[in-house]
């Protein structure tokens, strides 16, 4: 097992719940909570420094930082919501460098699908499901707490498992 795959499968446990927790108040609320990305930040932290080798731990941060600076710039364009900025920034350090292709490819999937669903369950009786959810009411925002969530739980999961 590759580190990054070790990595991967410990992180998982502590991760997931919140991906979950993410995706379910996007499409409640419209809104991912800076609890949620405060608490992403903080299992990298702690569970980053024990799992990583120190340089790569530390260059993980700056993907952090590169995704937040991007993040901010399409906020300000109007292209992504801030809630959305500040999780991707979030979930970035757990990303691999050399795996940059396979998240992108990932979210693209998550975001069509996610959509999709999404537009169908709003369009339908299955909306009575979740009574009083903001993102059935939305207009043409999407929340993508959705696809974001997913993105990176199954980025971890396909890493943990993952063939040598």
């Amino acid at each position: 097992m590759t580190t990054e795959a070790f990595a991967a499968a410990c992180l998982a446990p502590f991760v997931l719940p919140i991906c979950l927790y993410v995706a379910f108040t996007d499409l409640k609320q419209m809104r991912i909570t800076n609890q949620a990305v405060t608490a992403l930040v903080v299992v990298f932290a702690i569970g980053g420094l024990i799992l990583y080798p120190f340089p790569d731990y530390l260059w993980r941060w700056l993907h952090l930082v590169v995704v937040l600076v991007v993040g901010i710039v399409l906020n300000m364009g109007g292209a992504l919501g801030a809630g959305d900025a500040k999780f991707m920034a979030a979930a970035a350090p757990f990303v691999a460098l050399a795996d940059i292709g396979l998240a992108s490819w990932l979210l693209a999937g998550t975001a069509v699908s996610g959509f999709i669903a999404h537009r169908i369950a709003r369009g339908t009786r299955l909306r009575e499901l979740a009574p009083g959810w903001e993102s059935w009411t939305a207009g043409k925002r999407f929340p993508m707490g959705f696809p974001l969530g997913a993105t990176l739980a199954a980025y971890l999961l396909i890493t943990a498992f993952r063939p040598v």
